[in-house]
């Protein structure tokens, strides 16, 4: 990260792509601990929900389906799959490229299979690609604050059905294979980007 910040700022040669999968439920701040790495090494993020959003609540609807579920079967085995997909596909286009990529998701699936984050890591190895994969964990208390801030309609049936939805996460859940945990309970990461963002702006490094 260092590395990429200062060729970022000051100009350099790369010595190839890079991808970073950012991590974590809903509420965690995995999208602004992405926004500070993209910000910090000028790569650029891909947002799972940005990139599909308007196609998975169509799909949904399409399917028989509420253009906002992310909780049904429906979603988790007709559409999720698909979501991922396209973002990944994206993630390929820009390595081909040379263009080191930072990708925004939740993968709580795909972390939790030793199998996908293998096959991964090999695909990546065999494009001569770097990984980093880090995982931003929260607690439950800040998440549902910022779940509450966002509004997000897709987020409906996690507010409504707190207590179900609560029980249903792994808050121990770690990615296979090698990772970092950026620990944001209390917010605590989101203050230090936001801290970090000050120094960088005035020049402090």
């Amino acid at each position: 990260m260092v590395d990429a910040w200062r060729r970022h700022t000051a100009g350099g040669s790369v010595d190839g792509p890079t991808v970073i999968l950012v991590g974590g439920y809903a509420g965690s701040g995995k999208s602004e601990f992405a926004k500070f790495l993209g910000g910090l090494t000028g790569w650029p993020i891909l947002d799972k929900d940005s990139l599909t959003r308007p196609l998975v609540d169509q799909l949904l609807i399409a399917l028989g389906g509420e253009a906002h579920d992310r909780s049904s079967a429906l979603y988790r085995e007709k559409v999720r799959p698909l979501e991922y997909k396209c973002l990944m596909e994206a993630a390929w286009d820009n390595v081909d490229c040379g263009i080191s990529t930072i990708l925004d998701a939740p993968f709580i699936s795909e972390f939790s299979q030793a199998e996908w984050m293998q096959r991964f890591q090999n695909r990546c190895r065999s494009k001569r690609v770097s990984v980093a994969t880090i995982w931003v964990e929260c607690d439950p208390e800040s998440m549902r604050e910022y779940i509450e801030f966002r509004g997000a309609a897709r987020d409906m049936w996690k507010m409504e059905s707190w207590d179900e939805y609560l029980s249903g996460l792994d808050l121990k859940l770690r990615p296979q294979g090698p990772h970092f945990v950026v620990d944001n309970r209390l917010g605590a990461a989101v203050a230090l980007v936001d801290e970090a963002r000050d120094v960088l702006s005035g020049g402090g490094l």
